[in-house]
């Protein structure tokens, strides 16, 4: 079993600075924090540079090909918010350290009708992954039978699907409250109050995490009194000191995914995929749906969603990071696997969080929230999940683009 020493890093444990130290790991582990590299063992000059743990994006719709993109920008593990990357279908990806890793909420709950189904074009390939704000996933080259999908026309069935998505592999529920009025398409068959209490009465009987695609300020609310756990987007309009409130005192933590509300915006990630850190790593397609972006609420002011992050951060919420990435297709666009990440990142201290607080979003505050109690942090017996830059983010943020090495279960990603 090889023996890798990481000497002479800044260490950011996910939770603070711990300063200039040595991190050893073994056999896929962490298994020792500071002190002297052992005989024998790889030596990773990490002078100059700050050690991480590995990235968390808390909101995409992947595919295998995603994943190995997100690794690339050191995002190690990728949350599923709609998809087939269920724990019965993933076995392969998660034995592959080529690739990030992943947990899925499998299919969401929404009505026959409802949202996403209002997002793709005629024809559109419904076995492919998909997503985009907004939910799908339907794909990614599985095979066997078809993954569940739960129903949503009432109570009763939607708090019989939850125990069915639990058996099928989802590691949480997700909930879609959306009427299509961001999307350019109000009147879509939404969950009504009594069908989305009655699911998540559901999730917590079963111990389970329970999630919401919420867009308005009045689908947060709805979630908010159903008990819902956490929201994995934010609102576009401006905040309300009630929403805040209601969001503080319920516990829940929130998602904002700021990269997916400016792409609705009509703000493309240009900007991001001119840095030759970023293009350098993508290809084609991936840049052009990057240069693109979704467009449906153009009447939205990035500010807005800014001013809710500032906002929920002062109040004390649980602020994650997520991107709501998904397939490199421009109506799809604004947004790339690991690279938006970083603008992520970017946004919440453009929004008024330190770098240390953004990096906690999007590595330990993530992992506490999800249940994910191996991975997160730098600590000793926790997963080999690393990624070493160059330069300190604790104190520039942008730095974290500067990728030198990512270990995945302690093994080192080719460059």
């Amino acid at each position: 079993m090889s023996t890798t020493a990481i000497t002479g890093a800044r260490v950011f444990d996910g939770e603070k600075p711990l300063g200039v130290t040595t991190v050893v790991i073994e056999g896929g582990r962490i298994v020792q924090v500071g002190g002297e590299a052992p005989a024998g063992a790889e030596v990773v000059d990490g002078s100059g540079a700050t050690l991480l743990p590995g990235l968390i994006d808390a909101h995409v719709h992947t595919d295998r090909d995603s994943l190995a993109l997100a690794l690339k920008f050191g995002v190690t593990t990728e949350l599923e918010m709609q998809g087939v990357h269920t724990r019965d279908r993933r076995g392969a990806i998660s034995e592959d350290d080529s690739v990030a890793d992943v947990r899925s909420s499998g299919f969401a709950l929404t009505p026959p009708g409802g949202h996403p189904s209002e997002l793709f074009p005629e024809g559109f390939d419904p076995g492919r992954p998909v997503g985009g704000g907004q939910g799908g996933g339907q794909g990614g080259g599985h095979r066997g039978a078809p993954p569940y999908r739960p129903d949503a026309t009432g109570p009763e069935a939607a708090a019989a699907s939850v125990p069915q998505l639990i058996a099928h592999g989802s590691d949480y529920i997700k909930f879609m409250i959306d009427d299509g009025s961001v999307e350019g398409h109000p009147g879509l068959p939404m969950l009504d109050q009594d069908t989305l209490n009655a699911g998540v009465a559901a999730a917590k009987k079963l111990g389970v995490l329970s999630v919401a695609h919420v867009l308005t300020i009045d689908a947060a609310r709805m979630a908010v009194q159903a008990g819902i756990d956490g929201l994995v987007h934010l609102f576009v309009e401006p905040p309300t000191d009630e929403i805040i409130t209601m969001i503080k005192d319920a516990g829940m933590f929130v998602v904002p995914c700021t990269v997916l509300n400016a792409s609705m915006m009509g703000i493309t990630g240009s900007e991001l995929a001119d840095d030759p850190r970023v293009s350098s790593r993508l290809d084609t397609d991936w840049d052009t749906t990057l240069r693109s972006c979704f467009g449906h609420y153009p009447q939205g002011k990035l500010q807005d969603v800014l001013d809710s992050v500032k906002a929920l951060v002062d109040a004390g919420v649980d602020l994650l990071v997520g991107t709501d990435a998904s397939l490199p297709m421009p109506f799809l666009g604004g947004l790339a696997h690991g690279a938006s990440v970083h603008q992520e990142l970017q946004h919440l201290v453009q929004a008024g969080l330190t770098p240390a607080a953004a990096l906690r979003a999007a590595t330990a505050t993530t992992a506490r929230r999800f249940r994910l109690s191996d991975r997160g942090r730098i600590a000793e017996g926790l997963r080999a999940d690393l990624l070493l830059v160059d330069g300190d983010p604790t104190t520039t943020i942008t730095d974290s683009l500067n990728t030198r090495s990512v270990w995945r279960r302690g093994t080192r990603l080719a460059s």
